[in-house]
């Protein structure tokens, strides 16, 4: 049996490919489709089927584009209800690929339909494609079901996962190699590893969720605890991955248009398309066009995108690095934001040829901070995530999450300069270009974050976990 591993570390996902005489699957396909029919052709394979674990939240599934493009069956686990053709597999169904044998088994927990392959070679089982039911060190969240309600909780499904850990998982083989589909920095667990497969005997020994003499209260307990709020733009993932969707090729077409300047400030004003800048954050800093938000392509791109822009389909028109316009768009439909109307041709230049004004972002290197702190006083703000601020901060520094940046805007200050400033620079322009879209003018960028803050005089803290 030969599988591989597709793993995006932009969105920390990861899809299979499985072959077998001339036969193939594909697990949890991204939205670009080619490169999985170019490796079936590179074998002299067919794809069979496509085999999908849930409705995914954090991206859009190219089951659909796959399946068009190929002819192959889609597959979903028992409770699945798409808007369109697909095999509901029953729980334990086999289905043959060459001389190999993949079993469906119902895993509800993650999402009620969650549902993991058995990947068995001449009846002997060797791997398991565990979707978002059991990631390296830790398990999938059990909160982004499309319709919680007063029946159907998070805790409800804490205790289906719970039972769908011991019960269908547990009791595998400890041989068996697990292929979770997602890794660290992705959204759909707390704990995951940078590790992407490991043996499930080491992970019965190492995930805080698979302990032996864990209760079903103790496992809700350490789930539940510390998850923060889904980003916005998960459940209309979910209802894309459910109803369907406009063909990549289609978005890419009408997303990858030049426009020039005055086609590009006429977009921006008629249409209310928000400006977005993928340019590397240095460049950002040192000029761009006043009102457009940063969100840089060498960065964790599409989860930022989803996560502070919220709306899929928000119109969007774009600032890219020279030849990187495609790969944008599809990056942005990767998440579902297929809106896109086109990008700024010819760039900054053309812009400013064109008689336009542009802005820029105070910024200053971290040992200028740490020479201005021994002379003024002035709020420091963290975009970080708390738990790294808990580790390590600038001393009476406020954290405002860059998460949370438009449910915390009160607590920016609004008159008096401040520093802002994150890990290492890329969230913190972030976060300044959202301020600025909003008004606010005052903040200095203090580059390479808080990694380089450290090398400096500047005095840090963290604070002491509370005792349990």
């Amino acid at each position: 049996m030969k599988i591989e591993q597709i793993y995006t570390g932009c969105i920390a996902q990861a899809a299979y490919y499985l072959e077998s005489n001339g036969e193939a699957a594909i697990f949890d396909p991204l939205r670009e489709v080619q490169p999985y029919i170019d490796r079936a052709a590179k074998d002299n394979a067919k794809i069979k089927y496509i085999f999908e674990t849930h409705f995914h939240a954090d991206f859009v599934s190219g089951h659909l584009d796959l399946a068009k493009k190929t002819g192959a069956q889609i597959v979903y686990g028992p409770t699945a209800k798409p808007d369109f053709e697909a095999l509901i597999a029953a729980d334990g169904q086999e289905f043959t690929l060459g001389n190999y044998t993949i079993k469906a088994i119902h895993t509800p927990g993650h999402t009620l339909e969650s549902t993991c392959y058995l990947l068995s070679e001449n009846g002997e089982p060797t791997g398991i494609i565990t979707g978002d039911t059991l990631f390296i060190g830790d398990v999938g969240r059990p909160d982004l079901a499309q319709a919680l309600t007063e029946e159907l909780t998070q805790e409800v499904l804490a205790s289906h996962l719970y039972d769908s850990l011991r019960n269908k998982i547990m009791v595998l083989p400890d041989s068996l190699i697990v292929y979770p589909s997602h890794g660290a920095g992705s959204a759909c667990g707390k704990n995951m590893s940078k590790e992407t497969t490991d043996l499930l005997g080491n992970q019965k020994k190492t995930n805080y969720a698979l302990r032996a003499d864990m209760t079903k209260e103790e496992f809700t307990k350490e789930l539940l605890d510390g998850l923060s709020a889904p980003p916005a733009y998960f459940p209309q993932n979910v209802m894309l991955n459910i109803q369907g969707y406009e063909s990549l090729d289609t978005i890419l077409k009408k997303g990858s248009v030049p426009l020039t300047a005055s086609e590009f400030m006429a977009a921006a004003n008629e249409k209310d398309a928000l400006v977005l800048d993928v340019r590397h954050e240095n460049d950002f800093v040192k000029e761009h066009i006043p009102g457009s938000i940063f969100i840089g392509l060498n960065g964790t791109f599409a989860p930022w995108v989803g996560a502070l822009i919220m709306d899929v389909n928000q119109p969007l028109v774009l600032v890219t690095p020279e030849g990187m316009e495609e790969e944008t768009v599809t990056r942005l439909a990767r998440v579902g934001f297929d809106n896109t109307l086109g990008y700024l041709s010819g760039g900054l230049s053309a812009w400013k040829e064109a008689g336009f004004e542009t802005d820029s972002i105070r910024s200053i290197s971290p040992e200028e901070f740490a020479d201005r702190l021994e002379s003024e006083e002035k709020i420091v703000v963290d975009s970080r995530k708390p738990g790294e601020f808990n580790g390590g901060h600038v001393i009476n520094a406020v954290n405002i999450p860059l998460d949370f940046v438009n449910q915390q805007l009160a607590e920016v200050p609004k008159e008096e300069d401040f520093y802002l400033h994150c890990a290492g620079g890329y969230r913190s322009v972030i976060m300044a270009s959202i301020l600025k879209a909003r008004g606010y003018h005052n903040m200095i960028n203090v580059e390479k974050g808080f990694g380089g803050i450290k090398n400096t005089s500047v005095k840090t803290t963290f604070i002491q976990p509370a005792c349990s």
